[in-house]
């Protein structure tokens, strides 16, 4: 795992005062909201108007659920974040490990629970800390690179090969 400097912002989370921009940015979401609610709208009238569309549309999701599934990430892989929402509330998200923020992680906001699931921006984070501690790695150390010899072994090893060769030309001479 690689490291990443995690930020922070707004914090304490819990005294935090909205800004300017936090307004803007939830007046912005919830427009988006709206606008993709009338999306979904239009695409269900259509699905429900022609049964064929109604299928492919049904399998393309079950194969795109079926693929975020294969994409499960280990427990030391999730970074988890407390987070404030403009609502004012504050819960608890994860991402995968390698965001700084939650926001990069592309999660920039929130159905709050408290608030019968309407959208809220964050506008406040800190991270917690990972979900689970990574893998101690167990790569054995590998063993010691030989010792270079001597030069006084080398020459004794020199030695000894010329008066084998020696013993083996006079072999081969008299035999």
């Amino acid at each position: 795992m690689h490291e990443v400097e995690y930020k922070s912002s707004g914090v304490p989370l819990e005294t935090y005062e909205l800004a300017r921009g936090d307004h803007r940015r939830q007046k912005q979401g919830e427009e988006t909201s709206q606008w993709a609610q009338r999306q979904i709208d239009e695409d269900i009238a259509k699905c429900r108007a022609d049964p064929a569309r109604a299928e492919r549309r049904r399998q393309a999701f079950e194969e795109a659920a079926k693929l975020m599934r294969s994409f499960k990430k280990a427990d030391h892989e999730i970074m988890r974040w407390r987070i404030r929402l403009y609502c004012g509330h504050i819960v608890e998200k994860q991402a995968h490990y390698t965001y700084a923020d939650p926001v990069s992680a592309g999660v920039g906001s929130e159905r709050c629970d408290e608030c019968k699931g309407k959208q809220s921006t964050i506008v406040a984070f800190e991270p917690i800390g990972l979900r689970a501690e990574p893998p101690k790695l167990t790569v054995p150390m590998p063993p010691p690179p030989p010792k270079k010899p001597t030069r006084a072994e080398l020459e004794r090893r020199v030695k000894a090969l010329e008066e084998e060769n020696e013993r083996l030309r006079a072999k081969l001479t008299t035999g």
